[in-house]
């Protein structure tokens, strides 16, 4: 891989959690906070797939590891497994060229496509890996080198989940849906807004949540917004903060009433989206949630903790992840669970900044209060990619 030099900061030192293991309402579920060993298992999902293998992301670069990946995509294929690949248009920047070796082996690759149109807006931020129909990878991490690297080198702090259980039959079918019309070269938007809101997530303690442009609330969208309206404990840390404002004042109202913790990113590729997160500190703050900003590295991890409800998979928590973009998360009502994924996030606590209503008026000019609403509605109202070329300063 690249050397990329350690990246000088004054910050508590910091190692990413190893590996841990948890078995929740029957699954089996495996959790890689470290880049090195999301990599080995993403390879060693591959490496041991016998019958197929489904893949879908919305970044794909050209770099070591996306190399690394596509060999064993190709190793894969030869030995007779049946590949697909879905990339978003928009956010990989792999060539068709780069991808032919797949191609040429029997493997399937597609594109989600932006075009100048209604659909232009909409992207294809899903992360899923699905290995023979019986185990899966989701989570917020893409196929690029910073989603690898360890926080010394300011890689993504990110999470990835695999997941052996009932809902793995049903991730094949959403992906199934997902690369029917992504394959179309004539398929309407119509379409995958009528996939989006046609799906059927069920009503037990393990649903998997897709998100996506439809009329009405998606099934991610509605479930979690119904949880925040039921909701009395909250821990939640998220890449990307910047919901409207009628979810910020539910998040409120479960921090007047019980325990709310909220760890969002000190750092990121995007200063928009910080600037965003931090236009709503000061109401937060002001109704009793307790933040705290991640400062070893960039943020991109997406968790939510909800009572007895965990939400892991792609979408952050922001206007374009709950509203725009196809998205998938998979919600685990389970105690047991939900308390080691509360411990989980308390692990990153005392290498992050405590955001106290004191810091926060300091920080509050009105220069920065400018930026940072200018900064939310970029991000509300823009695309990731195209909010990170614009630098904010902040």
């Amino acid at each position: 891989m690249t050397t990329i030099q350690p990246v000088c900061s004054d910050t508590p030192p910091y190692d990413d959690p190893p590996p841990f293991h948890v078995t929740a309402q029957g699954y089996a579920l495996g959790f890689y906070p470290a880049g090195a060993d999301r990599l080995q298992t993403l390879l060693s999902l591959i490496e041991g797939a016998q019958r197929s293998i489904r893949m879908c992301f919305y970044i794909f670069a050209e770099d070591e590891v996306s190399r690394l990946v596509r060999d064993a995509l190709v190793a894969a294929a030869r030995r007779g497994v049946r590949v697909s690949l879905i990339l978003d248009d928009f956010g990989s920047s792999a060539s068709e060229q780069f991808l032919e070796p797949l191609n040429a082996v029997g493997g399937r690759s597609v594109r989600f496509a932006a075009h100048w149109s209604q659909r232009y807006l909409i992207r294809n931020h899903q992360k899923i890996v699905v290995a023979d129909d019986g185990l899966a990878m989701i989570g917020g991490f893409n196929i690029e080198n910073d989603y690898f690297q360890p926080p010394a080198m300011n890689g993504w702090n990110d999470l990835a989940v695999t997941v052996e259980g009932e809902a793995v039959g049903a991730l094949t079918r959403w992906y199934d849906l997902l690369l029917g019309w992504t394959g179309n070269r004539r398929a309407r938007f119509s379409g995958i807004r009528r996939i989006v809101r046609e799906w059927d997530a069920g009503s037990g303690p393990v649903r998997l949540l897709v998100g996506g442009p439809t009329k009405g609330l998606s099934s991610w969208a509605r479930c979690v917004s119904a949880d925040l309206i039921a909701g009395n404990r909250l821990d939640m840390m998220m890449a990307y903060f910047s919901p409207h404002k009628r979810l910020v004042r539910r998040i409120g109202r479960i921090a007047e009433k019980g325990e709310t913790r909220l760890l969002m990113a000190g750092k990121s590729d995007n200063n928009a989206t910080i600037g965003a997160t931090r236009a709503l500190y000061r109401y937060l703050l002001r109704h009793g949630a307790r933040i705290w900003e991640f400062a070893p590295c960039k943020l991109h991890t997406k968790l939510i903790v909800l009572d007895d409800a965990v939400y892991l998979g792609s979408a952050n928590f922001d206007m374009r992840s709950l509203y725009i973009n196809l998205e998938l998360m998979l919600r685990i009502e389970d105690a047991a669970l939900a308390d080691r994924m509360r411990d989980f996030v308390a692990q990153h606590l005392p290498a992050s900044e405590a955001i106290t209503p004191a810091l926060h008026k300091q920080r509050s000019t009105l220069w920065n209060r400018f930026r940072w609403r200018l900064g939310w509605f970029l991000v509300a109202v823009m695309d990731y990619t195209v909010t990170r070329r614009l630098n904010l300063g902040l």
